[in-house]
């Protein structure tokens, strides 16, 4: 092993060593399901807004994107803007009365857990086709996160993909299960300030190193002048109002998103959340610029081609070449820690839906808090082996497995979030019809790939047809429900 290969070992180990101290430290401090769960509502903004965000990028940002952009210039600013967009509506019109409303809606801890508590669905068929649907897309999120993982130390290290996948997944699980919720929380905090400072300064350093920004913009005009216009593809045709659209529609994504919109529910007082708005959107526009930058910096920095899925390994080979040993072992690590953050959120909240809206709905309805727990962590390993078995082909694209995800619960979820929190005429029905065309659309659409537009374009959209339909042919919510709705809004800050 080269001296510049253990100077980056040795970086990964101190940071694996960081995160598993912190799962062991909340191991110590937890004391019930709802510790485990929503880390009983204690977050505070700083906490809150970037480990929001942390589990919202994940490896794509400094891998799916990036090798968007290389591959296609400015044409991936679209997708930024899009979730620059979304982020700042889900902040500003989900995260203060979905804080709220959680609570007066009986406390309630999870995603499935609020819906039902929200319609009074005593049938618990909300909360159980709920469950089913995080299972499903979860599988698929998680997953390309471990694929992320496969590809950094198969990249770095030249480890078979097969193993380097199991020694970031084994690390994902081990403080996952031990620290629950805060354990996740805070490894998102350290991890989303990793994620921020090494995007920024890989494409810094690649700029200075190319001579500055005007001699970057020549070469890369001299390699494709289309690669500076966001109007057209790399091949000089223009992008049609559906392309467009479709990039742009990743910002409807971010209302459904269970592990992010947890976040919303775990922050100590709504109070905080302006806040916390403000510090999350400077990450988000700064991250998300610096993203496509470092792809488009890369395709006239290296010197060797990248094609196909090696396009996605752009950050690093770029990070290899600029930087040396530890340090560059540093800034590698925020990949590892934005493939951790987002994976980490995501089984806690797979784990939630199995112990919280299958097992305990279906099984054991008076399980305890102790029996809760165990089958929590059963279920973080369980859903990360699956996870492993779907990302074992090394030529998966970590977008893809995103954008499919990010899709099943954008469509899914996110008109039924948005409307339970605005329109009290809403009934359980109408979000029970809402989940399950705005899925089963996603998961048909993708499928089909019909006129090239992205699935959740019409999944969001069939999900909200399917809401104000079957809510205003059903009977008006109940006295109660309507109560409920008004003393949410009246605590709001």
């Amino acid at each position: 092993m080269t001296s510049h290969s253990l100077g980056i070992s040795a970086a990964f180990i101190l940071y694996f060593a960081g995160m598993m101290a912190i799962g062991i430290f909340y191991c110590r401090r937890m004391k019930s399901i709802s510790d485990y769960i929503l880390g009983s509502r204690t977050l505070g903004s700083w906490v809150t807004s970037m480990s929001a965000e942390a589990a919202d990028m994940s490896g794509w940002l400094l891998l799916g994107l990036p090798g968007y952009a290389y591959f296609a210039g400015i044409e991936a600013g679209w997708i930024a803007l899009g979730l620059i967009i979304g982020t700042y509506i889900n902040w500003k019109v989900v995260a203060g009365r979905l804080r709220t409303y959680t609570e007066v809606a009986n406390d309630s801890l999870t995603l499935p857990d609020y819906l039902q508590n929200r319609f009074h669905d005593h049938s618990k068929a909300l909360r159980i086709v709920s469950a089913i649907f995080i299972l499903i897309f979860f599988l698929l999120y998680t997953s390309s996160g471990f694929v992320a993982g496969g590809k950094l130390f198969h990249t770095v290290f030249g480890i078979p993909y097969f193993w380097a996948m199991l020694i970031g997944a084994s690390v994902i699980i081990f403080y996952t299960l031990l620290g629950g919720f805060m354990a996740v929380c805070w490894t998102d905090f350290v991890q989303g300030v990793m994620m921020f400072f090494a995007i920024l300064i890989v494409p810094i350093s690649a700029i200075a190193l190319l001579g500055g920004p005007v001699l970057t913009v020549k070469a890369l005009q001299g390699v494709n002048h289309e690669l500076l216009n966001p109007f057209t593809g790399v091949d000089g045709k223009p992008l049609s109002l559906i392309a467009i659209i479709s990039l742009m529609a990743w910002g409807l994504g971010y209302f459904g998103q269970p592990h992010i919109i947890v976040r919303f529910m775990a922050i100590r007082s709504s109070k905080q959340i302006p806040q916390a708005r403000h510090i999350a959107m400077v990450w988000v526009i700064l991250s998300l610029v610096a993203a496509v930058a470092v792809g488009m910096v890369g395709r006239v920095f290296l010197k060797q081609t990248l094609v196909g899925t090696a396009t996605e390994t752009v950050f690093m080979v770029m990070t290899n070449e600029i930087f040396v040993s530890f340090f560059a072992g540093i800034i590698l690590s925020a990949i590892l820690a934005a493939i951790m953050s987002t994976a980490s959120a995501q089984l806690l909240v797979t784990s939630s839906a199995v112990s919280q809206d299958l097992y305990k709905a279906l099984i054991r309805r008076d399980a305890g808090g102790r029996e809760l727990l165990r089958v929590s962590r059963w279920s973080v390993i369980i859903v990360a082996v699956i996870a492993i078995v779907l990302g074992l082909n090394p030529d998966n694209l970590v977008l893809d497995l995103v954008a499919y995800a990010w899709a099943g619960f954008g469509a899914a979820f996110g008109p039924a979030i948005l409307m339970s929190l605005y329109w009290k005429r809403m009934t359980r029905n109408g979000a029970l019809a809402s989940i399950i065309v705005g899925g089963i659309t996603v998961l048909i659409w993708k499928q089909f790939g019909w006129f090239g537009l992205y699935e959740i374009v019409p999944g969001f959209i069939l999900s909200l047809v399917a809401i104000v339909v079957v809510s205003l042919l059903d009977k008006e919510p109940t006295q109660e429900i309507l109560q409920e709705f008004e003393r949410s809004r009246s605590c709001e800050y």
